[in-house]
C-alpha cells in the first residue's frame, strides 16, 4: 500500500488507544440541519462515525456487467473527472462490483492521504448484473474490492439493489460475514442500497443496517413509489430517526432531470427540508455538472436557512 495509506493494523490499534473517535462518535443532524451553506460541508452518517462531504460521487451512472457511462468513457477522463470533483472538496466516492470502477477510484485518489476520503462499494448478489454465474461470499468479494481499490479497509460496503421484503433473512449469511469483517476493522459499517419499499420498510427495524443508500427526489422517478415520493420520505425519516445514516441517490431521477432545471431545484428542495438524509451522491459526468450541482445545493440552504 502507498505510505499516506493508513493500514488496518494501525487503524485499528489508534481505535482502542481512545484515538479512534471517528468511529464512536454520536450521531450528528442531517445534513440540513445547521446553517453552513456549504454544499461540500462535513456531515456525519448516523451513529457510524463516518464523516463526510455533503455530495458524493456516485460513480456507476447506466451502470450494469462492470461498465458504466465512465467506464465507456476511459480511464483518462473519468480519473480526471474524480480527481476534480476532489478539488472541489467531494470526499465520497460511490463504487460498485456492478460498475467496474474500483480502479477509476484508485487511480485517482492514489496520491491522497487515506483517512481524507470515504469509500463506498457494493457487492451483488443477484442472478445477471455481473459476469460470474456464481456469487463467491462476501469475505472473498470484499479482500479482492480492496486490492482493486488499493486500500486495506473500506468504509461502506452495501448488499446491493436489494428489492425483496424477506431479504434480511435472506442475507443473513452474508450479513454475519459483514459484521465480522467489520469488527475485525476491514470494513467500517454496512448496509444496503435498496429497490423497492418492502425492502425499504425492512431497513428500519434491522439493527444490523448501518447505512442506507435509498432513492430519492420530489417526483417519484426511479424510486420505489413512483406514485407517492412523500410515502418513500416517510419511510426514510423512520430509518434515520433509529440512528441509520442515510445516503440519498438517484435525486436526479436517474439522470431524467438533467436538462431541467426546475426539477433539480425541487428535488433539492425536498431533499434538504426533510431532516431525513445526511448526504447525496450523484451521478456526474462533466465537471460543469459538479460546479453547477454545488451551486444549486448552496443556493437552496440560503433559501431553506433564510426561512
Amino acid at each position: 500500500m502507498k505510505k499516506e495509506q493508513i493500514s488496518r493494523r494501525k487503524f485499528l490499534s489508534r481505535l482502542s488507544a481512545g484515538t479512534g473517535t471517528i468511529l464512536l462518535a454520536n450521531q450528528a443532524p442531517a445534513l440540513h440541519s445547521n446553517a453552513s451553506t456549504d454544499p461540500f460541508q462535513t456531515i456525519t452518517l448516523g451513529k457510524t462515525g463516518i464523516k463526510t462531504s455533503m455530495i458524493g460521487f456516485g460513480t456507476g451512472y447506466s451502470g450494469g456487467n462492470r461498465s458504466c457511462n465512465m467506464t465507456r468513457a476511459g480511464l483518462e477522463k473519468g480519473v480526471a473527472l474524480l480527481r476534480y470533483g476532489w478539488d472541489r472538496g467531494i470526499r465520497m466516492f460511490d463504487g460498485a462490483d456492478l460498475y467496474g470502477t474500483h480502479s477509476f477510484i484508485a487511480e485517482a485518489l492514489k496520491d491522497k492521504p487515506r483517512e481524507e476520503y470515504v469509500l463506498v462499494s457494493k457487492i451483488w448478489v443477484r442472478p445477471g448484473g455481473i459476469p460470474e454465474p456464481e456469487r463467491p461470499d462476501a469475505d472473498v468479494v470484499v479482500d479482492r474490492f480492496r486490492k482493486e481499490l488499493k486500500t486495506d479497509y473500506i468504509d461502506v460496503m452495501q448488499i446491493h439493489c436489494m428489492v425483496d421484503e424477506n431479504w434480511t433473512d435472506q442475507q443473513r449469511k452474508q450479513m454475519d460475514i459483514l459484521q465480522n469483517l467489520k469488527a475485525k476493522g476491514i470494513i467500517r459499517a454496512h448496509g444496503v442500497s435498496i429497490h423497492s419499499m418492502d425492502a425499504l420498510k425492512k431497513c428500519v427495524s434491522s439493527s444490523w443496517v448501518d447505512i442506507v443508500h435509498t432513492r430519492v427526489n420530489a417526483f417519484g422517478d426511479a424510486m420505489d413509489d413512483k406514485k407517492h415520493p412523500q410515502n418513500v420520505m416517510s419511510v426514510v425519516k423512520n430509518i434515520h430517526d433509529t440512528g441509520k445514516g442515510v445516503v440519498g441517490m438517484k435525486l436526479i431521477g436517474n439522470g431524467n432531470f438533467r436538462n431541467d432545471p426546475g426539477k433539480i431545484d425541487r428535488s433539492l428542495q425536498f431533499v434538504l427540508k426533510s431532516k431525513a438524509v445526511d448526504m447525496m451522491i450523484i451521478g456526474f459526468e462533466e465537471k460543469w455538472q459538479i460546479d453547477d450541482f454545488a451551486k444549486r445545493v448552496e443556493d437552496m440552504l440560503k433559501t431553506i436557512n433564510k426561512a
